[in-house]
């Protein structure tokens, strides 16, 4: 028996098929991935992603701390909420892991990290937390958090909490959160999709469950948070990086601060794979024959092998989609090798869908 989140009766009362994820017993889905998947696309769902992990870290070292830390600087966040994409990368320019970073006002962040790294990270935090005396780091295991995604799941998320807190979270424009009573709420998300990323206290987020369930909002499983991400161009830690791979070859270049005086852990490796040049690329694969693109197949282009890093079927598109690291400046046509054939694909520009609308199309511009 694995970890479980405060949510864990939910899922079962709903009839979701459980799964070790990370060690934690979470929802795969609950009947039909399909199906979760196009509502999130054309409607509302929500995820249990209460398995992740809140870390608040304040005092008044609290943004150099964090400044080291991340290969993306805090000190861009200035609006009170406003969120920061970063990796957290080893001494070789590898990444820890991808987390997102929240201001809540001078001297006080919120760091929201990935469920699978749970331990390295936090025993990465406190490591690096001993060169900051005036530093405060509270791990938030009374937290649980609930995602809201979907074209129409600001609507129906506002309509559960009370008038003031609409207004509040009306107000938020995209990557921002409000921290209200005992609730925090960020316009977040790992979709591709509009929404909201809830957090509250544990003892209260199963309420939140049964009125959104009530109100329409469909619960989803973890399978289609994957296919949904993966058509969102959105990167899987463990799937398409790592410690042994750094975000430059990862798809993350915009993510890392790298030009300024700002000194942070890894970036002396980044400047030299940068001066090396850099040797590979994250790219989106559309497969072009009949087949179903998985992990870890070969692809064969004219620079030289890849690998797919992520695969499955987009049920957006209806074909077959991966994200591969390939040799730098592969473009065209490609070949990937399943089951002993040789199969088209084609690279493009990610993502391949935002918002519901697929971006293979000439508006949309990645072909």
């Amino acid at each position: 028996m694995g970890n479980k989140t405060p949510l864990y009766q939910c899922h079962l009362d709903a009839g979701a098929k459980i799964v070790d994820f990370a060690g934690w017993d979470m929802p795969i889905n609950y009947g039909s991935q399909l199906k979760e998947h196009t509502i999130v696309r054309s409607d509302a769902g929500m995820f249990d992603v209460s398995h992740m992990t809140v870390v608040d870290v304040s005092g008044g070292d609290a943004k150099a701390y964090l400044q080291y830390l991340l290969a993306n600087d805090v000190a861009r966040l200035s609006v009170t909420g406003k969120a920061l994409y970063s990796c957290m990368l080893n001494e070789g320019g590898g990444v820890i892991d991808d987390l997102i970073v929240y201001f809540l006002r001078d001297s006080f962040y919120r760091v929201v990290i990935n469920s699978a790294t749970r331990e390295k990270d936090l025993a990465w935090l406190d490591l690096q937390a001993r060169s900051y005396p005036d530093l405060r780091l509270k791990f938030r295991d009374d937290v649980a958090m609930l995602a809201i995604q979907g074209p129409q799941a600001r609507d129906k998320a506002m309509a559960l909490f009370a008038d003031y807190q609409q207004q509040a979270m009306q107000q938020l424009s995209r990557f921002q959160g409000a921290e209200f009573d005992d609730c925090f709420i960020a316009r977040t998300g790992y979709t591709g999709e509009d929404g909201y990323e809830i957090m509250m206290l544990s003892e209260q987020i199963a309420d939140l469950w049964d009125s959104a369930l009530a109100a329409g909002i469909a619960a989803c499983g973890l399978g289609a948070r994957d296919t949904l991400r993966l058509e969102a161009g959105m990167n899987l830690y463990g799937t398409d990086m790592d410690e042994t791979t750094s975000p430059l070859v990862s798809g993350l270049s915009w993510t890392v601060s790298i030009s300024d005086e700002r000194d942070f852990i890894g970036k002396q490796a980044l400047q030299a794979q940068q001066a090396a040049g850099v040797q590979q690329s994250l790219v989106g694969l559309l497969l072009l024959d009949r087949g179903v693109l998985r992990n870890h197949l070969k692809v064969l282009t004219a620079k030289g092998e890849g690998e797919i890093t992520s695969g499955s079927y987009s049920p957006t598109l209806q074909q077959s989609i991966a994200m591969a690291r390939v040799p730098a400046g592969a473009t065209g046509q490609v070949e990937v090798e399943v089951r002993d054939k040789l199969l088209k694909a084609e690279i493009v520009k990610l993502p391949f869908v935002r918002e519901g609308k697929s971006m293979l199309t000439e508006g949309g511009n990645n072909k």
